[in-house]
């Protein structure tokens, strides 16, 4: 198979699983793709899991800025633009495989240490408290992005990646998830009596239902999240109409009721972010330093949901060339967080990644939809139609 006996172990890693090794009950593998409506319906899947993790980002560091609505709204804007931006040019030239990039949970930390600076502490307009700390948010992430993109594109990451054995990325894998569930749980408390119900419709639509429903297409399985997103909003609406919170306090409205978001009034139907919209970015070197920590942590975390999604679209074992070409696009992207003003950095999605092995569809074309669907509605009313 090698050219010459010298080359023997290089072509090795570029060669498929054995066919005993391969994730069984895999439908479209990274290569092919469903038919263009249902790529469409999976994109738009994919679109939604983003869109949630986008608007709990956002909700979570612009008020700690000094940001209301009006800003949360277009922060919501930006990073969903970015995260298309950097979605497709992962999938294009980094990996290749079919992950989604988006807003990290990782760089809240130090984002939120830099909001709560004492620095702004003579800033009486919040607004203008809001910039200032934006753009000191944007220069340690520009300064993260190139550390970023030299572990990558100058190799330092391959020869970290070649020692990640089966034993090794197992646990990597993981963790990566279950990390999430600090960030899920308290959010699903938040309203239990919503997000209960929510977390046993998709359990329910994905592992039940296609089980009781005897078909030679799978429609329940493959759009669980789609089937449980429309039941949960109507069982919302019923409480909210019906005036099961009305008398609760403020918190549980916010969380439960289906018109407390205030996003909707003070986000524009049509905003193309650009480039330093905020301003100039502020560059200190203590923020730099956190920063670089949470992208150090970012580059593990899709590390091991590029694995995942390997597995899940049944490619071939990612050789540690395209693990730190992987990660020097994601340098790529956190420079774009940077410039654009998202407020927190990237990092390979996990979720979308585990929408994958649920919906056994790991298209490449399919998450690029998905992108197209990211820029294409954070220009055009995102917000508005998250609040609807």
């Amino acid at each position: 198979m090698a050219a010459g006996g010298g080359n023997g172990g290089k072509s090795d890693d570029f060669q498929p699983f054995p066919v005993k090794d391969q994730l069984p009950g895999v439908d479209f593998c990274v290569c092919t793709s469903p038919s263009w409506p249902e790529s469409i319906l999976h994109g738009f899947q994919h679109y939604l899991v983003m869109l949630g993790t986008t608007v709990i980002v956002s909700s979570t560091i612009v008020p700690l800025m000094g940001g209301g609505n009006k800003e949360k709204a277009e922060v919501i804007n930006t990073l969903l633009f970015v995260s298309g931006l950097n979605t497709l040019l992962q999938t294009f030239f980094g990996t290749r495989l079919p992950v989604v990039i988006g807003g990290s949970y990782v760089f809240i930390i130090p984002t939120v240490s830099i909001a709560l600076s004492s620095r702004y502490s003579f800033l009486t307009d919040p607004n203008e408290r809001f910039k200032e700390s934006m753009r000191d948010v944007q220069g340690a992430l520009i300064v993260a992005s190139f550390f970023t993109m030299t572990i990558g594109f100058f190799g330092f990451w391959r020869v970290f990646a070649r020692f990640f054995s089966p034993l090794a990325a197992v646990p990597l894998v993981i963790l990566t998830g279950l990390g999430l569930y600090s960030h899920g749980f308290p959010q699903l408390a938040r309203c239990i009596e919503v997000g209960l119900p929510a977390l046993i419709a998709v359990i329910f639509f994905s592992q039940y239902i296609p089980h009781l429903i005897k078909s030679n297409r799978a429609i329940f399985d493959r759009f669980a999240i789609l089937f449980s997103i429309v039941v949960i909003w109507v069982y919302a609406e019923i409480l909210t109409a019906a005036g099961a919170y009305d008398n609760s306090v403020s918190k549980a409205q916010f969380s439960c009721r289906t018109d407390r978001s205030g996003l909707t009034s003070a986000a524009s139907w049509i905003r193309v972010p650009y480039p330093l919209q905020w301003g100039r970015p502020s560059f200190h070197a203590g923020d730099a330093v956190s920063v670089i920590a949470a992208s150090f942590a970012a580059i593990i975390e899709s590390t091991g949901t590029f694995i995942a999604a390997s597995r899940y679209a049944s490619a071939t074992p990612i050789p540690p060339s395209v693990h730190s070409r992987g990660v020097g696009w994601l340098g790529v992207a956190i420079l774009l967080n940077g410039l654009f003003g998202t407020g927190t950095g990237s990092t390979a999605s996990v979720e979308n990644a585990g929408l994958l092995g649920l919906t056994r569809v790991g298209s490449r074309r399919v998450v690029q939809i998905s992108a197209l669907f990211m820029l294409f509605l954070s220009v055009f009313g995102t917000v508005h139609w998250y609040c609807i």
